[in-house]
């Protein structure tokens, strides 16, 4: 232990002698570990811990039907009653709610669930109970609720006695019967609940009398806890015949592949793992190649210390100290460069966890993801920073080890850094920072320039200059007559607003997270076995075409008079119309949707509706003045900033209602941003990592080089006394740091290549071979490597011949 501590204040000591140094090493081993430090963070709440709250989360699988889809409450109960694999299923669907009874209403999202939620989930409520299984088995017959601990604290102050108070949902009375604990937010990664009320509880809510009877309703999201015995694949092989059965038995309501997947809830394909399963991992792999940038750097700069060092090493060695002592002197001043640049990453790490949510998209759903430094996070630091003592300190304490007293006293100043076997390694740890930097820099550039791509496609609307206000009439009262009223006289009232250009109302904003399927039948058309005849489909009123600029091929828009007293319309995309009455006249023909025969009246281009430059997909629109959705958005385009005149707009709305709820204010432009932020969170971090890599390979260029160059020094000068120019002289240093360059060029544009077919299915608009890209990112690292050399040449230039003859 005396050791130890003598080994542990001889290396403060040593590293006193050489504050430079130690900031420059502390400083760049910071920035390396922060940057992974900080991924992992986001991994860590993302993937690791999905749905906070949960218990034993390994045992918990996402259940879903055909690979992503939901299934309807008759099939999600068979299944949940002769499944044996399963310790109990739970379902659940997210949407928003009205919730009045208390202060100001607010429009809140809560979660229908079915009554074994919190007991399959394995979460306790902070206070009160759960649901009973009796009321998950009356229609209408629950009207109970649990809350959220958030919504406990801010709107009911954390009152204890808020058991058996009535809350109103949607104008229904509600008696809250629990408190959910704090950390629990929903069983949908990235998505905030406040709310919970059992399934059975549906119609009250806005939904319809199918959602709990018909088999073709498709709307809950399903998770399973396994039995302690059962494997993944096991309960997806019995889940599977099980539902084959049910669609044997009922095969008008089951179309296609009738299989069940399930997923580990770090990949399950709703929610937020869907977009960060594939993207983290990568942002994990480029945040570990800026630590072994930094590693290397921190190496090289280790290296050519320990050569100055090499005759003090040396003496000790000769006087008696053994080689172990000397290694693990060395191996612990990396420990504490290590230990101090991962104390220093930590307030890095705090920082830029906290910027996760600023990437978060402008959506109408609940989006929120709590990032938090936990103890795992700083574990992780911790190990990252252990590591990286291993990464960069093993060489120098390995050189340490293998030297040689007697031949390094024999040598004249220990100067040997520029020639020979040692020599290389230092140059070989320049190439690997190059290569690594080309790397790094060819991922960011893809990541950008498929994030510019994106604002200069065309999704087959016009995007800019478009205003959006949402409301909802239905908790409020409304029939369908008088909120048809209501609609019309909002967009009377809106169009004729100084600077509005046309207005209009959807109950769709496309590219957004939430997209809507009907069934159809098409006139004339023969469906082939187990073909599911679908499309997308919105309510939208006259004049939504020309709002959004999507062109009208055939027919005519909607109009005023398409009103529920009128033949009943509809307008279809170009892709149904393709799809179902392909080279036929389509205007005129018909369709049985919602249960009742329409018009064909128009045909419109074809848009995308979910992801951007998605393959073409069948779409309907429904006239909002026949077919009343009580839930809509209101389109302005103005002629101007339209976000100047979002008060106005809204003033337009409280006129007609004062007390009505106006929410998720945004700009389309913001709000088809949804469909684009992973691109935009990747190139923003990629993009700053490729920056550092670029700073941390000049650095150590310029280090390798210009070291070489001062131990070259002696050489130098008889060159020059022998009558070489200085421009020789500059040209044979700046040549040594091209050729280093040029070769970490070549190994760095092979691993490049290998990296963008790893990122390939993230970019949009770009190819992972862009030689774009590739020739600028290389033509950039070359030139600053050029520079970086420069500057030791320059140097190496200006030497004095006489100086340099005396020079050891």
């Amino acid at each position: 232990m005396g050791d130890l501590w003598n080994d542990l204040r001889y290396t403060f000591r040593v590293l006193g002698k050489t504050p430079g140094f130690v900031a420059i090493a502390v400083v760049a081993l910071a920035l390396g570990i922060g940057a992974n430090s900080t991924v992992f963070s986001w991994v860590n709440a993302t993937l690791l811990n999905p749905i906070p709250g949960l218990s034993h989360t390994s045992q918990v699988v996402a259940v879903t039907r055909n690979r992503s889809g939901s299934l309807s409450y008759p099939d999600f109960k068979d299944l949940r009653d002769r499944t044996k694999s399963f310790s109990g299923m739970t379902a659940f669907s997210l949407g928003p709610m009205s919730l009045t009874g208390i202060e100001k209403p607010e429009r809140v999202w809560g979660m229908l669930v079915s009554a074994n939620y919190f007991p399959v989930l394995g979460v306790k409520p902070v206070l009160g109970r759960g649901f009973l299984p009796s009321e998950d088995s009356a229609t209408n017959g629950a009207p109970v609720a649990v809350i959220s601990y958030r919504l406990w604290q801010r709107r009911f102050g954390g009152n204890r006695a808020i058991l058996g108070q009535t809350i109103h949902l949607d104008t229904h009375p509600f008696t809250i019967v629990g408190v959910a604990p704090p950390v629990f937010q929903g069983s949908t990664s990235g998505l905030r609940a406040e709310i919970w009320i059992p399934v059975t509880m549906a119609l009250e809510l806005g939904g319809e009398e199918s959602f709990l009877t018909a088999r073709g309703t498709e709307w809950l999201q399903v998770l399973g806890r396994l039995r302690p015995s059962v494997g993944r694949e096991q309960a997806q092989a019995e889940l599977t015949t099980i539902y084959k059965q049910l669609a044997h038995q009922y095969p008008d309501s089951h179309r296609g592949e009738n299989r069940v997947s399930l997923y580990p809830l770090w990949r399950a394909p709703n929610g937020a793992n869907a977009f960060f399963s594939q993207l983290l991992p990568i942002l994990m792999a480029l945040a570990g190649g800026v630590l072994l940038l930094a590693c290397a750097n921190l190496a090289n700069l280790l290296l050519a210390r320990g050569v100055a060092r090499q005759r003090e090493m040396a003496i000790r060695l000769s006087l008696g100290s053994g080689r172990g002592p000397l290694m693990r002197q060395v191996l612990m001043e990396s420990l504490i460069l290590s230990l101090a640049g991962g104390v220093l990453a930590l307030p890095v790490t705090l920082w830029a966890a906290g910027q996760f949510m600023n990437f978060a998209p402008v959506t109408n759903l609940p989006v929120w993801i709590s990032v938090k430094v936990d103890g795992r996070v700083v574990l992780a630091t911790l190990l990252i920073s252990v590591l990286t003592t291993v990464l960069f300190g093993m060489l120098p304490a390995l050189r340490a080890g293998a030297i040689q007293p007697a031949s390094v006293l024999k040598e004249e100043g220990a100067s040997v850094a520029g020639g020979g076997r040692k020599a290389r390694l230092s140059r070989g740890l320049a190439v690997t920072q190059i290569a690594l930097s080309l790397v790094l820099l060819v991922s960011a550039g893809l990541f950008i320039r498929s994030f510019r791509a994106t604002k200069q496609f065309d999704p087959g609307f016009d995007a800019r200059g478009v205003l959006l206000e949402s409301y909802d009439l239905l908790p409020n009262g409304y029939s369908p007559s008088d909120g048809i009223a209501f609609d019309r006289q909002v967009l009377e009232n809106a169009r004729a607003l100084y600077g509005v250009r046309e207005a209009s109302l959807a109950d769709f904003v496309p590219l957004g997270f939430s997209s809507n399927n009907i069934s159809f039948t098409p006139e004339g058309y023969v469906a082939g076995p187990h073909e599911a005849v679908v499309a997308g489909y919105a309510h939208v009123s006259p004049g939504y075409f020309s709002t959004m600029r999507i062109p009208i091929v055939l027919g005519r828009d909607f109009t005023a008079v398409d009103s529920a007293d009128s033949a009943l319309v509809v307008i279809v995309n170009q892709a149904l119309a393709d799809r179902y009455w392909q080279g036929q006249d389509v205007v005129g023909k018909r369709m049985k949707v919602e249960g009742s025969w329409r018009t064909i009246v128009g045909v419109v281009r074809t848009t995308d509706y979910s992801e951007l430059n998605e393959p073409p997909e069948p779409f309907l629109y429904l006239p909002l003045f026949q077919s009343f959705s009580s839930g809509v958005v209101l389109h302005v385009r103005t002629s101007g900033d339209p976000r100047a005149a979002a008060g106005t707009v809204m003033q337009v709305i409280h006129r007609l209602n004062a007390d009505l709820p106006v929410f998720d204010v945004a700009t389309l432009e913001d709000r088809i941003g949804a469909g684009t932020f992973t691109l935009h969170m990747a190139g923003a971090f990629v993009g700053a990592f490729g920056a550092l890599a670029l700073v941390l390979a000049a650095v150590g260029l310029y280090g390798v080089i210009a070291y070489g160059a001062r131990q070259r020094t002696h050489e130098i000068g008889i060159r020059l006394a022998l009558g070489a120019r200085p421009a020789d002289v500059g040209k044979m240093v700046l040549g040594q740091g091209a050729r280093l360059a040029l070769v970490g060029v070549g190994i760095g544009l092979v691993a490049s290549i290998g990296a963008a077919r790893l990122v390939r299915s993230l970019l949009f608009g770009v190819g992972a071979m862009d030689p774009v890209t590739f020739v600028v990112v290389t033509a950039l690292l070359i030139a600053v490597a050029l520079l970086a050399c420069y500057v030791p040449a320059r140097r190496a230039m200006r030497v004095n011949p006489i100086d340099a003859l005396r020079h050891e």
